[in-house]
């Protein structure tokens, strides 16, 4: 596990965790899930876009603050969907991105797209409660887990009927792709200083293996820059602070799209 501020985050997202589960047990939490529901599959929806955009609900950042503490669900997420979002992804992290599982519940209903939860997942729990709330695809940070960890919590998610969205930030974590991760994504953001750098993702391109679709998340803000990673083999780009500083994150995403398209 890297010594940044995911340590910290980590280790916050623990006892939170642990206090979760007082209010509500597990078996509380298993009488609320649907395991019957129909699940989207966001790799098959990013695999068959011509954007591959995954639009992000996202209030705040540890390393920028605030830039959408009033945003709306509901409007954000409809604007979205109509923009032409290949998916959602909605941060669920209240103590450092301002996010709640309530957001995520409220986007389920308003999205005719797949939507992940976007979270720091350490624990079993939290893949029932993304499943209590309608989540299609969980994200997993390889660098929060172990291998052992993120292979438990990927067979769990598909025994859920959630897909999984493998988070790397480097060559070091290639290991950690088993069979359970859908999807492999690069994130462009070093944890430690906050500095984001889109050619992480081309340098790991090479890297990647062929068979999964791959996800270039953080720092993309240009049309041309989502040409260029989709030559290099991405399919999906996950995007939150370009259309969420916007005064309107929707039509933000459709002019972006619109850029985008021959």
């Amino acid at each position: 596990m890297k010594t940044d501020i995911l340590t910290e985050i980590v280790a916050h997202k623990r006892l939170e965790v642990q206090a979760q589960k007082a209010v509500v047990p597990y078996a509380q939490l298993e009488r609320m899930m649907d395991e019957t529901a129909s699940a989207l599959s966001l790799s098959h929806a990013l695999a068959d876009s011509d954007t591959g955009i995954i639009a992000e609900f996202k209030r705040r950042s540890p390393s920028k603050g605030w830039f959408g503490q009033e945003a709306d669900v509901a409007t954000v997420v409809t604007g979205y969907v109509q923009a032409g979002a290949a998916g959602l992804s909605v941060l669920t992290d209240e103590a450092y991105f301002g996010g709640t599982l309530a957001d995520l519940c409220r986007a389920r209903p308003l999205a005719e797209v797949p939507v992940l939860r976007k979270d720091f997942i350490v624990e079993p729990y939290q893949l029932l409660q993304a499943k209590a709330v309608g989540a299609d695809a969980i994200l997993l940070i390889a660098a929060a887990l172990t291998p052992t960890e993120c292979r438990a919590l990927g067979r769990l998610a598909h025994e859920l009927r959630m897909e999984v969205l493998l988070e790397l930030h480097g060559e070091d974590e290639l290991d950690y792709v088993d069979d359970y991760a859908d999807m492999v994504g690069v994130n462009n953001r070093h944890l430690g200083t906050f500095h984001t750098d889109v050619e992480h993702s081309f340098r790991l391109a090479s890297r990647l293996p062929k068979d999964k679709v791959l996800v270039s998340e953080s720092g993309i803000s240009q049309p041309q820059t989502v040409r260029s990673l989709r030559e290099a083999g991405f399919r999906g780009f996950l995007m939150g602070e370009a259309f969420m500083k916007a005064d309107n994150p929707g039509t933000a995403l459709s002019g972006f799209i619109k850029q985008l398209r021959p």
